[in-house]
């Protein structure tokens, strides 16, 4: 069988089983791709190779345990093969922290285009996680010095794995912190995707969002306790032209319907995704006080 052939025979069982594809793919045939292609370390956009490789006997072994994996447990593919993909870049997966999918990619690919006057020298990743955010920002400004900052010690591991990865270890540093509680220093950038799901929308999600640790999930007050947080923080690291970019999801709308008189700058993606927005560091002092 070719490895072409066993994706298509992969997404008909996906597709039987009822999966969800939320955490890098949105239908079944891609799922089937990403599980196999990262199994077998070859190149989902190849496709006369995937026409013409023949799969070996334990080869076939292997993927047909993951494709258990899948169907079975609802691992997501990220878990299963450690691997997952973010702004074009590859990253080290598991589950110490959330598997990348944040729409910010299209902003560092698009180099932050008419959001920053200048590019950033110094980019806080802020519930960094597996860091795949900050270590996209500082491939994308190969000068800028880059801090991801997370309360869990075992994102922050995997962060360091990553940064080894790709070999930055002297522009990326990692710290653990309760938000912004042991950050140092200002900022030109502050990038982040916090903790916004409340926990009745938690308990809705499907189960591979159940495979995902909680602390990368759940806030209180409907998911905007964390936000609030941040934004009540932020400020303080940011200069005046010094910009906060974040992620807030599910809580979008909840977060504009509360803060309707702050100007957050709601933006739009060419390629999907909503819930994120910008604010100044100026504007976050100016409405401090609209965030407690």
């Amino acid at each position: 069988m070719t490895v072409a052939d066993y994706i298509e025979h992969v997404a008909e069982r996906f597709h039987q089983a009822s999966l969800f594809f939320g955490h890098g793919t949105d239908n079944a045939l891609d799922e089937a791709a990403y599980l196999v292609c990262a199994t077998l370390d070859l190149d989902f956009a190849d496709g006369d190779l995937l026409a013409q490789r023949e799969l070996g006997p334990e080869e076939f072994t292997l993927l047909e345990n993951r494709v258990r994996q899948r169907i079975e447990e609802r691992l997501p593919v990220a878990y299963i093969t450690g691997k997952a993909w973010f702004a074009g870049h590859r990253f080290h997966a598991d589950a110490r922290a959330l598997i990348p999918r944040s729409p910010i990619a299209e902003l560092i690919q698009n180099r932050f285009e008419s959001l920053l006057s200048q590019e950033p020298a110094r980019i806080l990743d802020l519930c960094a996680g597996g860091g795949c955010i900050g270590i996209a920002a500082a491939l994308t400004f190969e000068q800028a010095h880059v801090v991801l900052a997370d309360i869990s010690e075992n994102a922050l591991a995997l962060a360091s794995e990553n940064i080894a990865l790709h070999e930055l270890q002297g522009r990326v540093t990692t710290v653990r912190s309760d938000l912004l509680e042991n950050v140092q220093g200002t900022f030109d950038l502050i990038l982040c995707n916090p903790p916004y799901v409340s926990q009745e929308e938690v308990d809705e999600l499907p189960p591979e969002y159940g495979q995902e640790p909680a602390l990368g999930l759940l806030s209180d007050a409907a998911g905007l306790q964390i936000p609030l947080r941040i934004l009540e923080q932020a400020g303080d690291f940011l200069g005046d032209d010094g910009l906060l970019i974040m992620e807030v999801g599910y809580s979008h709308e909840l977060l504009a319907e509360r803060l309707a008189h702050v100007p957050l700058l709601w933006l739009e993606f060419e390629f999907g995704g909503d819930g994120v927005f910008a604010l100044s560091g100026r504007q976050l002092r100016e409405y401090r006080g609209s965030f407690y």
